[in-house]
């Protein structure tokens, strides 16, 4: 495993104003955190879990959210192994397992939104993060709906404007295997039903020459599920060139008996799981 996502929440972060003075413990322990994990030659991605929301409200000022992220980046910048996810989820300094099928976040989970408005909110968040001085680190972008694969193209193909000088744009799609795709169910819908989620966000990544990463999934400990996400990996595998990789909600140990906790040593998908995703771990 090579990749750790790392949420926390904007207000614990900046407790004043989104564009204010960071809390200094709560950035000593997200520092910490993120120093841990690629002190191990792993990459950490910062990942505001916010759902594009700050106190409960939809985010709407784009400059306040790029200083936010300027701020951010300029704490990081020099930290080759940290990847900005700017969209946003609540879960403080939680660490999801990461799989990267390849060798190698704005913020988490946008819903409900205005879609130009998301268009917007990444844009900004890309220039702040540039405008730090942050110049070789991955930026990962989500999208609305809650950054589906399978809604992709139906929602989010504005997306494909979004601009960055360093060209190291990654579009972060979530998919999870249940019949809503909400990730709150162990049941699969079918054996295939991975790969058939994927399936168009592939074609468009590959039309627009863009690159993507599954920054969520997961399912159920069972034969069906095992065989749906084998599936799919296979086929981001069969795609890598537009595919850089895959992360497997959720680890940490806060999240006790959590149906899909890749927690050692107990955690359901740790002691039902790994073995099925380790043929594909680098």
């Amino acid at each position: 495993m090579n990749i750790f996502r790392v949420p926390f929440r904007m207000e614990r972060l900046a407790p004043n104003s989104m564009a204010g003075e960071f809390d200094a413990g709560y950035l000593a322990n997200l520092t910490a955190t993120v120093k841990s994990i690629t002190d191990a030659g792993s990459h950490a991605v910062l990942d505001p879990h916010n759902y594009g929301r700050y106190n409960g409200e939809i985010i709407s000022t784009t400059s306040d959210f790029q200083t936010f992220w300027k701020n951010v980046a300029g704490k990081f910048v020099s930290n080759e192994l940290v990847i900005f996810d700017t969209s946003q989820c609540p879960n403080p300094l939680v660490a999801s397992v990461g799989l990267l099928l390849t060798k190698s976040w704005t913020d988490n989970e946008y819903h409900d939104m205005d879609q130009d408005l998301v268009l917007k909110l990444n844009q900004a968040a890309i220039d702040g993060i540039r405008g730090a001085g942050a110049k070789s680190q991955y930026i990962f972008v989500e999208g609305n709906s809650y950054t589906g694969a399978w809604t992709w193209t139906k929602v989010n193909d504005n997306l494909k404007a979004l601009t960055d000088p360093q060209d190291k744009i990654v579009y972060e799609m979530h998919q999870y295997l249940d019949s809503d795709g909400s990730g709150t169910s162990e049941t699969c819908v079918s054996t295939t039903i991975g790969k058939e989620r994927v399936t168009d966000a592939t074609q468009w990544l590959k039309d627009n020459k863009k690159v993507g990463v599954i920054g969520e999934f997961a399912g159920g400990v069972n034969d069906n599920c095992k065989t749906a996400i084998t599936g799919m990996l296979d086929y981001m595998g069969d795609n890598s060139e537009v595919w850089l990789g895959a992360l497997w909600w959720a680890a940490g140990p806060w999240w006790s008996d959590y149906i899909f906790s890749m927690e050692p040593s107990s955690g359901p998908a740790y002691t039902g799981m790994l073995s099925t995703l380790e043929p594909y771990l680098e």
